[in-house]
């Protein structure tokens, strides 16, 4: 059995494979500072909840954008799982070529996402994950990941309303019914929502422009993406589990 490990900036997902079938997924708030003992203790826990013995794990897979928590998780791993995680880094194996200026200065999120966007859908392709970030990662059909774009994402726009504007209150990120408000609480929600697909889709359509990329599949990700994919037919396929997905990808890819 498989133990993939996505570190984000809000959330670490755990996704257990048994074989090639993902089996259960669970997650833990990332911004708690933890000890390894900490660590251990409640993910030892949540494993065993899911009906999975600890020592049925034979391998474990991490990408992290949070290097602070990277010493403490893995000596959790270590003392409580027994097992040396493969973190994904520099010198790791993943079947695309990073086809930047400074390639370590790709996250390992986002050529998790490629990679498994690449494998699954095939190229060119353009990932957009809707995190704590909203990124779009384009990768070419002879595999290389040629270009990204970041922008914030809908909850750091929703925060910075509440908390930098006195009146604003926080509000739940859904699409209103209009997006003619005529409250405060739709009113944030049709600008949050409604801004965010249009930016989504004039960066896919900018995208288009300048590759000349017709056919570009685009694959999206992350916890609010469903409510922007599904309001949008320039998004192709909603995929929870991509990262997940590329995690695993990378990991039996490490094995050969």
């Amino acid at each position: 059995m498989l133990l993939v490990i996505d570190v984000g900036n809000t959330n670490i997902t755990f996704g257990l494979y048994r074989k090639n079938k993902l089996i259960s997924t669970f997650r833990i708030v990332s911004a708690l500072q933890r000890t390894s003992d900490e660590y251990g203790m409640v993910i030892s826990d949540l494993i065993e909840r899911q009906g999975v013995n600890i020592e049925e794990i034979e391998g474990i897979v991490i990408a992290s954008v949070v290097p602070n928590t990277m010493h403490s998780l893995v000596n959790a791993i270590k003392k409580y799982l027994k097992r040396t995680p493969l973190i994904i880094g520099p010198g790791t194996k993943t079947g695309i070529k990073i086809d930047t200026p400074n390639p370590k200065e790709i996250g390992a999120d986002r050529i998790v996402d490629a990679v498994a966007a690449y494998e699954l859908y095939g190229g060119p392709v353009l990932v957009i994950d809707f995190g704590t970030a909203t990124t779009y990662d384009l990768v070419t059909e002879d595999g290389r990941f040629t270009a990204g774009i970041t922008a914030p994402g809908i909850r750091i726009s929703a925060k910075a309303l509440w908390e930098d504007t006195a009146r604003l209150p926080e509000v739940e990120i859904l699409k209103p019914k209009s997006i003619l408000a005529q409250d405060t609480i739709s009113s944030m929600q049709a600008g949050l929502v409604y801004g965010q697909i249009g930016q989504t889709e004039y960066i896919i359509q900018c995208v288009k422009k300048e590759t000349g990329y017709d056919h570009l599949q685009v694959i999206a990700t992350g916890g609010l993406g469903r409510i922007i994919a599904s309001e949008t037919d320039m998004i192709d396929k909603y995929d929870i589990t991509l990262t997940l997905k590329g995690l695993q990808l990378i990991y039996l890819r490490n094995q050969k």
